[in-house]
């Protein structure tokens, strides 16, 4: 399952962890993505959405 939206394409971040010896290592924060049942189009698909485009209503749920 690829950790982007379907909407918004909003993805995987990466940054560093520092410790407080200034050391430096990679890390990733992903998106909460949900598999949702949405109509797209007049037809019925799962598409991988994230909570922010579920909580401001871009999509429409199927029933």
């Amino acid at each position: 399952m690829p950790r982007s939206c379907a909407i918004c394409g909003k993805g995987t971040l990466v940054g560093n962890n520092v410790s407080h010896a200034n050391n430096r290592t990679k890390k990733k924060s992903f998106p909460n993505i949900q598999r949702q049942k949405v109509v797209m189009k007049g037809k019925v698909q799962h598409i991988n959405v994230c909570t922010r485009c579920l909580r401001s209503g871009t999509i429409q749920k199927a029933a």
